[in-house]
């Protein structure tokens, strides 16, 4: 017996080292549940992230939008008289947000939030000879649009750099119009107004139709086309976290007299793919914990009917029941622990060969994957709760053992 080591934690390892088929059996069953465990929650982390980073790429989590046009029944003033009529909805006019200054540094002061950029948006047609197209035009004000849309990452020709006298083109376009960097463009809006504009820069947003119809503008070559002078008509907005940002539009909306749409509400099909992906992950771990369980109780059930003489003794020798419940928690534990060790180097190793040789056609990774240590230690707590009560049952039997009856068998 090792000095340093307690009796239950000495008898725990002696039994299980006495039944190495067993153990050796369990523990390469929680090994393989563990590695399933790290190797799916990682991977459906992954892909999680990289469909949101693609969401999010050319657009901000939260739109600040003026509210819309309604037509409201008018109704007569006379006891029991209500006139009937057939309401049909305004057409909605291109719209500023009301003091969209006052608006703007409300929202900054969001905790939630991190960045505000203003932004009018209207439609345009862009032609250059005879060749025209219709697309969105977005005047921004670089420094804090790019830090909500990574526009710069997103240039294949050219450079970051917007004038008043500039325009940025998707790639779609500009094989559209059969034009590249340097090239002019003449930009007409509904307003009437038209101006030239010099190609700065082609981006490609991954996205076909962006690509062949996001076109982007100083703020204030938008305002003059659309007739906003000084006005915008939107507010982008990014927050600290990205899920959730319906609740801060929710926020927003009940406080200001505005409409805020955030990324979740416009792309909700996408939202609900994600949220069934956690509910299948979260599924996946418990029915492979469930399975954990069952198999360590199975033998440690077995241990103690295997080990009803040694518990008599141990009995008749003055051990209490709290050290005999012990030492069956203790091996439960251990069993968990030893097996989490084993599943996470296991998970681990899968996850960088699948990394290595799951490639795009091209080659390229197909989407970045990082290893928390987070995961790896709720694995191992995981684990080790779980062997901890699947053991609770076999051991609490143990310890309710009559001594005499456990030693005549």
């Amino acid at each position: 017996m090792i000095a340093w080591l307690p009796f239950e934690a000495w008898v725990s390892l002696r039994f299980m080292r006495e039944g190495r088929v067993q153990t050796s059996f369990i523990v390469g069953g929680i090994s393989i549940g563990v590695a399933v465990i790290v190797f799916m929650s990682a991977l459906l982390a992954g892909l999680q992230s990289n469909f949101v980073r693609r969401a999010l790429t050319g657009q901000a989590h939260i739109q600040v939008l003026p509210l819309k046009e309604v037509v409201r029944p008018l109704r007569g003033q006379e006891s029991g008289w209500q006139e009937r009529a057939t309401l049909q909805a305004p057409l909605q006019r291109l719209k500023s947000i009301d003091q969209w200054q006052n608006v703007a540094t409300q929202i900054s002061a969001m905790p939630d939030v991190a960045v505000v950029s203003p932004a009018a948006t209207g439609s345009a047609l862009v032609a250059r000879g005879q060749a025209n197209r219709a697309v969105t035009l977005t005047g921004i004000i670089p420094d804090l649009y790019f830090r909500i849309v990574p526009l710069p990452e997103k240039i294949v020709k050219g450079q970051a750099k917007m004038e008043v006298d500039t325009i940025f083109i998707g790639t779609d376009l500009a094989t559209d119009l059969g034009v590249t960097v340097g090239d002019k463009l003449i930009l007409s809006a509904s307003s009437g107004a038209s101006n030239t504009l010099k190609v700065a820069a082609i981006f490609d947003l991954g996205n076909k139709g962006a690509n062949s119809r996001n076109t982007y503008v100083e703020l204030r070559t938008a305002q003059s086309l659309l007739g906003l002078a000084g006005l915008v008509s939107v507010l982008d907005i990014t927050v600290h976290d990205v899920y959730g940002a319906e609740v801060v539009a929710q926020r927003i909306s009940s406080l200001m007299h505005v409409e805020a749409d955030s990324w979740i509400k416009t792309n909700e099909q996408f939202f609900t793919a994600v949220h069934a992906q956690t509910i299948a992950n979260t599924a996946i771990r418990f029915f492979v914990a469930l399975s954990v369980g069952f198999g360590i109780a199975s033998v440690l059930v077995v241990s103690v009917v295997q080990r009803s003489r040694e518990i008599g003794i141990f009995r008749a020798m003055g051990i209490t029941r709290g050290q005999i419940l012990r030492i069956f928690l203790l091996q439960g534990g251990l069993l968990g622990l030893f097996g989490a060790i084993t599943g996470s180097a296991m998970g681990g190793a899968a996850l960088m060969l699948w990394h290595r040789f799951e490639r795009n056609a091209d080659g390229t990774e197909l989407f970045p994957l990082t290893l928390e240590p987070l995961l790896f230690v709720q694995a191992l707590l995981l684990a080790t709760l779980t062997g901890l009560l699947a053991a609770f049952a076999p051991a609490l039997r143990a310890a309710r053992l009559d001594p005499v009856v456990a030693i005549r068998g």
